[in-house]
Formats: C-alpha cells, sequence, structure tokens
C-alpha cells in the first residue's frame, strides 16, 4: 500500500495545472504507517500557495516537484491546524523556499508544551524498542526533528480571526474554529471558484478526534454548511460536493448524538458504518471500525473532565496526561 501510496503523489505531483482552480496532491492513510493530509496548492499573483504539506518526505517531495514544474515559487503556506500529518513538510519547503510566509493559529504553542510533548516521550519509547519497524522509525525520527525544533513548522503570521484576507496577492475568506477538530481549525473559502479547503474538520473515513471537542467541531461544520460551496476539500480522502458534505455531517451528528447516548457501542459504530458508507473503502473497514470504537471510548464516552479536555486552550499548567 505505502508503494501505491507514493505512485499517486508521482502522479499528482507530475500533472499540468488543468481546468480545475485548485490542483490537489492527494494524502493517504496507509494501515502500518502514519497518514498524509491531502494538500492543496493555489495560484497567487505573487507564487503559489500551499494548504497543509504532508508528514512523509514523499509527500513534501511531491509538493516542492509540482511547483518547480510550474517554474512558479511556493510563496505561502496555510496549515490548517498543528498535527503532524499537516505540518512536518513545512521544514522541507522552507528549505526550498526560505521567504516563504506561513499563515496558521496560534495553537502550536500550547501543542508543544502538552499533547506533542506527550508524544515526544512516545516516540522515544518506540524508537527504544527494537520491533519498531525501520520504516515506522523513519517516520518517528522525522516527527521528533520538527518537535525537538518547533520553529521548522511554527507559523510567522498568525490568524487570530475569521476575515478576509491577501495571501501572496490572492485575496481569500479565511476561517478560524477556535475549538473543534483541533484547538484553531484553520479554513478557506474561496467565493469566486465557490471551493471550500477544509482541513481536518471534514475526514472521510472517520473523523479524527484525538485532539477533538466534539461539539465545537459540530458548530463548525454547521458554520461551513452556511458557506455557498460547491466542491470541499477535506482533510483526508476525496474531494465532496455539496451533497457529500452534508451526507458526511449527518453521520458526524449521529455518531456524536449516539456516543453521548447509552446506546451499545456496537449501534454507535453500526450507525457510523451505515452513514458514511459512501466514504469507506473496502481497505480501511477494521481500520474505521477499529478508530470509531476508540474515539468511543478516549472521547465520546470518557470522563466528564475527558471529555472537555479539547474545549478549552491548550496549556501545561492545567494539562494532565490522559489514563493509558
Amino acid at each position: 500500500m505505502r508503494v501505491a501510496s507514493r505512485m499517486l503523489l508521482l502522479v499528482a505531483c507530475c500533472t499540468s495545472a488543468g481546468a480545475e482552480p485548485y490542483h490537489l496532491i492527494p494524502g493517504a492513510v496507509p494501515l502500518e504507517s502514519g497518514p498524509d493530509g491531502n494538500t492543496v496548492v493555489l495560484d497567487t499573483p505573487q507564487g503559489l500557495i500551499v494548504f497543509d504539506t504532508g508528514r512523509h518526505v514523499e509527500h513534501a517531495q511531491a509538493i516542492i516537484d509540482y511547483a518547480k514544474a510550474r517554474h512558479r515559487p511556493i510563496t505561502a503556506i496555510v496549515n490548517s491546524h498543528w498535527h503532524l500529518d499537516h505540518t512536518t513538510g513545512n521544514w522541507d519547503i522552507r528549505q526550498a523556499y526560505p521567504h516563504v510566509a506561513v499563515y496558521a493559529s496560534g495553537a502550536l504553542k500550547g501543542a508543544l508544551g502538552t499533547f506533542l510533548k506527550d508524544s515526544r516521550a512516545n516516540t522515544d519509547k518506540m524508537l527504544a524498542d527494537p520491533k519498531t519497524p525501520a520504516m515506522v522509525r523513519d517516520q518517528l525520527l522525522r516527527g521528533r526533528g520538527v518537535l525537538d525544533h518547533p520553529e521548522r513548522i511554527a507559523p510567522n503570521h498568525l490568524i487570530a480571526e475569521s476575515g478576509r484576507m491577501s495571501i501572496a496577492g490572492r485575496m481569500i475568506d479565511v476561517h478560524l474554529a477556535r475549538l473543534a477538530a483541533t484547538e484553531g481549525d484553520v479554513w478557506l473559502y474561496d467565493p469566486k471558484t465557490q471551493v471550500a479547503i477544509v482541513g481536518d474538520l471534514v475526514v472521510g473515513l472517520v473523523p479524527f478526534m484525538d485532539t477533538a471537542c466534539a461539539e465545537g467541531w459540530s458548530k463548525a461544520l454547521d458554520q461551513i454548511a452556511a458557506i455557498p460551496f460547491r466542491t470541499l476539500i477535506p482533510g483526508h480522502g476525496p474531494v465532496m460536493d455539496r451533497a457529500d458534505f452534508l451526507q458526511w455531517r449527518t453521520a458526524y451528528n449521529n455518531f456524536v448524538g449516539c456516543g453521548r447516548s447509552s446506546r451499545p457501542e456496537k449501534e454507535c459504530i453500526a450507525g457510523w458504518e451505515r452513514d458514511a458508507a459512501k466514504f469507506i473503502d473496502p481497505e480501511h473497514k477494521a481500520y474505521v471500525r477499529d478508530a470509531a470504537g476508540y474515539y468511543l471510548q478516549t472521547r465520546l464516552r470518557s470522563s466528564p473532565e475527558e471529555q472537555q479536555r479539547y474545549c478549552r486552550p491548550l496549556s501545561a499548567s492545567t494539562w494532565r496526561k490522559p489514563a493509558a
């Protein structure tokens, strides 16, 4: 599957600019490795905007190769959120284009002292384990490099509120969901082309709820629905039209509603599989079932305190490591 993912990236990077108002470098959710988020490239008068940069070096290189094939510089990066499968490639692009502007919320600072601090400790344990596969080890070392040097991925332009903004000479609507899939989810809408680029506020297979405020996420989906988009690009998975998005939003709200109820866990998982069936490919069915069960236990049916962990800004002074 990893080879297939690399081939997909190579195909994406080497196609010429077509009729679409964006260029998509698709991510992947491998079963044996960490995911890469989707990357979306937009043209501007000054060069290219790159929305999210992935995790693996192959994904980042596909972005750089596309820019070189177009003979256009990457002038700006917009990160949807601070998860490493959307930001690690910032460093590769910064090395290739040292003057690139990086736009994101300010949530990385709090994450470094909390969730990512714990992730750093877990990384060391896995690296010390001789059973950790070489491919996973390479990924862990790459992630540890940016955690030890967060300036490699940190923004130099903070997005503190929603509004229309000029990025690299292109006017675009920038939206900030303060506490949703993560703290500080940034998403874009281009009124001219009616394209919404929403990061992990939409994930086709299953909502990645590791750092989610479930109720805030639902509100963010309502805000997206209020925008007259025709095309929506999720953080992971294929491009959606409006009907697809509304179906996914219904699946999300039903899953959270079931998770907050006393209904059996199997019923909630089966409900997600039914409501989101269109977005789940056969290869990921077991993965989706396991992930949905995990998020039910750790986010939707954990203690009241744990359920609200990500419904407030991350702070080292209030952080308590989640129970194993």
